[in-house]
């Protein structure tokens, strides 16, 4: 049997960045993240602030919606460091999946934030809400930045095309949101509607839960290694290969943004180890050339039919057109 390997001197995709772009793309990410975790912190602080001194509970909610913004920018730098490494004997397909575990631990983070919210709301009794102009100015302010923040963000999820800026973005997003239905809430309790700052705190979790459930949808794929390629057109793509016989046990599972594949092709069992591994070589390049694949590994079986057609491809194989 022969395996045919991703020469660790070249990159998988034609196109694609080579690696010292991706170690400069890993950095810029994390500058990113830096930046948002400095604002983060101070955007926190200040929700901290007029929530305690206003005793809104919508506002001590997005505050707390702040935290996990800024412990989730902790563990994403970390992470981002981790991905950023290259393969080794204990990964052999690299770190980056530690990106999709991130994701997932921001998902269970605002996932658990958003019950306690829930939980405190209904569960308080009487509350007394004031008002505070410098309070008021102090959350627009605070509004304002969260809109410039998640636009940069998405400028550099776009440039960078990272999933956890992505991520990121859409969750600083929600922080817009979730901060202008605190607002709205708070001034209507100071105004004798306290029940409307429970609802807004209700509103306020149940936009986390929305935000939680889409990052589970993003991440558990590539966490349980659902298959990124569809293994029938990968099939057609090999059988067009000259010399193949048959395809068989087709597999694929994500690596990031790329895939690596794994395929059985059956060659006639004549052929020599050298023919043999050129029609794996051909098998490997037309994969790459057709799809984001970062490691081709084709097994070579010999044909065990009594007749067969030797050096012809599959003639029940179709695909896409060259």
């Amino acid at each position: 049997m022969h395996a045919a390997r991703q020469r660790p001197d070249l990159h998988p995709v034609r196109g694609a960045r080579p690696l010292k772009d991706a170690a400069t793309r890993d950095r810029q990410v994390q500058g990113v993240i830096v930046v948002e975790g400095i604002v983060n912190a101070l955007i926190m602080a200040l929700k901290a602030a007029v929530g305690l001194a206003t005793g809104s509970m919508a506002i001590l909610g997005d505050a707390l919606h702040s935290l996990t913004d800024l412990a989730n920018n902790v563990v994403a730098w970390v992470v981002v460091r981790w991905s950023a490494q290259p393969p080794d004997e204990e990964h052999p397909y690299g770190h980056r999946k530690f990106e999709s575990v991130a994701v997932f631990l921001l998902a269970m983070l605002l996932a658990v934030t958003a019950f306690e919210l829930a939980t405190r709301a209904l569960g308080r009794e009487a509350p007394v809400v004031s008002h505070a102009d410098w309070a008021v100015a102090g959350m627009l302010a605070v509004l304002a930045t969260n809109v410039g923040l998640a636009s940069w963000q998405a400028l550099w999820a776009r440039r960078l095309d990272s999933d956890l800026l992505h991520a990121d973005a859409r969750h600083t997003f929600t922080d817009v949101l979730t901060t202008i239905v605190a607002i709205a809430g708070w001034q209507a309790a100071t105004r004798g509607w306290v029940w409307v700052d429970t609802v807004s705190a209700l509103g306020v979790a149940g936009l986390i839960f929305f935000l939680a459930y889409g990052l589970f949808r993003r991440s558990m794929p590539i966490l349980v290694d659902q298959a990124p390629l569809d293994a029938e057109w990968l099939r057609r793509t090999a059988a067009r290969v000259p010399g193949v016989i048959d395809v068989r046990r087709v597999r694929s599972r994500p690596v990031g943004r790329q895939a690596a594949v794994e395929l059985d092709v059956v060659v006639s069992a004549d052929l020599s180890t050298a023919r043999s591994h050129e029609i794996a070589d051909h098998v490997e390049r037309d994969l790459r050339a057709r799809f984001p694949v970062w490691d081709v590994m084709v097994h070579i079986e010999p044909d065990a039919s009594p007749v067969g057609d030797v050096g012809s491809p599959n003639p029940s194989a179709g695909g896409p057109d060259r």
